[in-house]
């Protein structure tokens, strides 16, 4: 795989960057749309959230919200070292998967990504953008993965 391109990575993430909250939650919101089984996974003290909307205001998603973005910008910040990151990258895998996230969903991931690029950036998020972005991600999953090793 090509190393993704790391200046335009890292310039459009200094938008994102400014409002990870605000960002995170367009991703989110994404990705319920797009794969609406993955909302019972989120449980926190028991309970069930009863619409994406529920779930997205919540305290402890939203907590969950600033953690993922924290991986992105740990990703941003060592695009062109993405090994330094595999291991702890692995484990995240295993925490996703020893809570019922299946490997195929990290494509609907990659697209709700895209997605908040795409809404946050407008016509900054060039097709060279997308692709490094795709790049970067793909490369993301890839050491996750290695949290499904052995299934």
């Amino acid at each position: 795989m090509e190393r993704p391109e790391p200046e335009l990575i890292r310039e459009s993430w200094r938008a994102v960057s400014r409002s990870p909250l605000e960002h995170g939650t367009v991703l989110f919101a994404r990705l319920f749309d797009l794969e609406p089984d993955l909302l019972p996974l989120f449980q926190y003290n028991c309970r069930q959230f009863s619409s994406p909307e529920d779930c997205l205001s919540s305290p402890e998603f939203l907590d969950h919200i600033r953690k993922v973005m924290l991986v992105i910008d740990a990703a941003v910040t060592n695009v062109e070292d993405l090994s330094s990151l595999e291991e702890y990258l692995a484990g995240l895998g295993r925490k996703h998967r020893a809570v019922g996230v299946k490997l195929s969903s990290f494509s609907t991931v990659g697209e709700s990504l895209l997605y908040m690029l795409e809404k946050c950036l407008g016509p900054a998020f060039t097709p060279a953008t997308r692709a490094a972005w795709s790049q970067l991600y793909g490369a993301v999953v890839q050491a996750m993965s290695q949290g499904w090793d052995g299934e």
